[in-house]
C-alpha cells in the first residue's frame, strides 16, 4: 500500500511539475506576429521592429526603427519670451536602424534584465503608420548615404 501510495505521489508531483513548466501561456504566445511591437529599454531608449523570439534570456527583435529626438540648442528670442509647448524647437523622427556610424545589421538581441517592458502596436498609430509610410517609400530596402550616416530621418517619416 505504501510502495502504491508514494509511486501515486511522484507521478502527481512529476505531472505537476511538467504542467507548470510546459504548460499555460508563454510570454511569446502573447506576440502579435502581424503587428509592429515596441520594445522600452531600463536606459529609456525604446526599439520599433518584430519581436521575432523571446524568452527569460533574450528578446530577438528585427526590422528596428527608432526616434530621433532633434531639439534647438538656442531658442529664439521670441521663443524665449513664449516659452510654451507649442513653440518649441524640436522635431521627432523615426530613423530605420542601419546606416548609423558602427553599421549594424537590422537585427538586435536584447538582454531580458534591460527589457523594462514591450507591447505591440496597433497598425492605425502614429508609429505603425510611420514604418509602414518608410516601407512604401522604400520598397528595395534601406540605402546608406555614406556622406551622412545619420541614418534616415525624413520629415516624410516623422510619426
Amino acid at each position: 500500500v505504501w510502495v502504491v501510495l508514494l509511486f501515486s505521489v511522484t507521478v502527481l508531483v512529476v505531472a505537476l511539475v511538467a504542467l507548470l513548466y510546459f504548460g499555460g501561456s508563454k510570454e511569446q504566445d502573447y506576440v502579435d506576429k502581424d503587428k509592429q511591437q515596441a520594445v522600452f529599454l531600463t536606459n529609456g531608449q525604446v526599439y520599433f521592429g518584430k519581436i521575432n523570439a523571446i524568452n527569460k534570456q533574450y528578446v530577438d527583435l528585427q526590422s528596428i526603427y527608432y526616434l530621433n529626438v532633434n531639439q534647438q540648442v538656442q531658442p529664439d528670442q521670441k521663443d524665449a519670451k513664449t516659452n510654451t509647448a507649442a513653440n518649441n524647437n524640436s522635431s521627432i523622427s523615426l530613423v530605420k536602424l542601419g546606416c548609423e556610424l558602427h553599421g549594424p545589421v537590422d537585427r538586435m538581441v536584447i538582454n531580458r534584465d534591460q527589457v523594462t517592458f514591450w507591447e505591440n502596436l496597433k497598425s492605425d498609430g502614429q508609429v505603425a503608420k510611420a514604418i509602414a509610410q518608410w516601407v512604401q517609400q522604400n520598397p528595395n530596402g534601406q540605402t546608406c548615404n555614406t556622406a551622412n550616416n545619420a541614418g534616415t530621418d525624413t520629415d516624410a517619416n516623422k510619426p
